[in-house]
């Protein structure tokens, strides 16, 4: 595959939010506030598109109208970035009307993460081009404990540096979108090392069970060559789900091309422990042969960093040491 890398965004760039699953209409005045006021600090012109506020039964909008948004921000030579506003349900819907070629044509920084992971995936797999599983657009509208999410964004989004991962200091999982003062940070107890070992190679992944949804149709990334996973669920996903969902994985074509994987902070109500992470893992098999490291901070809780779908990445995992890098992004 030839791989397309955006250009990086920079001071006086506009960016185009538009919806993928969830509607505009599910956030909150102040959400929208503090989003705005977080991307006009750092120096962007924020847009949207003409459809966004559209919400139907399902807190979405039509297909129609969120692949005419889609289409318009990648067509719009303004534009440097495409932000989703949130997750969802229902991204997959779109995959059969988008003009592939749109983007392929019109490289330009994409960036949301959970059910984007359809968009994120796919994009990648049918174009080529780099895109980022990082914060919504509505990730910008939290108010508090906010620097390590942004630190990262900037690391991956605005410089081409290569960079390390270092654990946060604290986490959360509290709503914050319903209450952005009342907020419950739990101390980082650091990575989790399942198996040592080094690994480099290309990420792939997201949100597991959206991930999930592609198997088996020409949008599923491609394992080739070096392949880094880099893997998170909701609280939906309990270890039951979660080992079913790791062990479709490896029946996928080709899994032997996949060297490493990351697992994001499980959150709390899946009920995942370490012990159990731990024992899922061990009783497959083919994990053995790599590191695969785990509690690194993306996914659903706080804070969560910005790694670039189609990027490289190098890990290496020992009793001495252990790094998650960003290589190429």
């Amino acid at each position: 595959m030839n791989k397309i890398y955006p250009q990086k965004l920079k001071k006086g760039d506009e960016i185009r939010v538009i919806v993928s699953s969830s509607s505009f209409g599910s956030l909150s005045e102040e959400t929208i506030r503090i989003a705005n006021e977080r991307l006009a600090e750092l120096g962007f012109k924020v847009t949207f598109g003409k459809h966004i506020k559209e919400t139907d039964e399902f807190s979405s909008s039509s297909i129609e109208s969120r692949i005419e948004d889609l289409h318009d921000a990648f067509l719009d030579k303004n534009v440097k970035g495409v932000f989703t506003v949130l997750g969802g349900f229902n991204a997959n819907q779109l995959l059969q009307d988008i003009d592939w070629e749109i983007i392929r044509n019109n490289p330009k920084v994409f960036c949301g993460f959970s059910d984007v992971t359809i968009l994120n995936s796919s994009i990648y797999q049918k174009t080529g081009l780099v895109n980022y599983y990082g914060p919504h657009y509505s990730t910008f509208g939290q108010k508090l404990y906010f620097d390590y999410t942004l630190d990262y964004f900037k690391k991956c989004i605005l410089s081409d540096e290569q960079f390390s991962l270092n654990p946060s200091g604290g986490w959360s999982d509290d709503a914050w979108y319903i209450n952005q003062e009342e907020r419950n940070i739990i101390k980082n107890k650091g990575y989790l090392i399942i198996n040592n070992g080094e690994a480099e190679g290309t990420i792939l992944g997201g949100n597991l069970c959206t991930f999930n949804l592609l198997r088996g149709t020409e949008y599923f990334p491609t394992f080739l060559n070096n392949t880094i996973l880099f893997l998170e669920d909701t609280e939906l996903s309990d270890p039951k789900t979660f080992d079913r969902d790791l062990q479709s994985l490896i029946h996928q074509p080709n899994f032997e091309a996949v060297k490493g994987i990351v697992i994001g902070r499980f959150q709390k109500g899946s009920n995942m422990s370490d012990e159990i992470l731990i024992k899922i893992i061990k009783n497959k098999k083919e994990l053995d042969r790599m590191p695969i490291i785990a509690n690194v901070d993306f996914g659903h809780t706080d804070p969560k960093i910005t790694f670039p779908i189609g990027g490289e990445a190098k890990i290496m995992a020992n009793k001495e040491k252990v790094e998650i890098s960003i290589v190429e992004h």
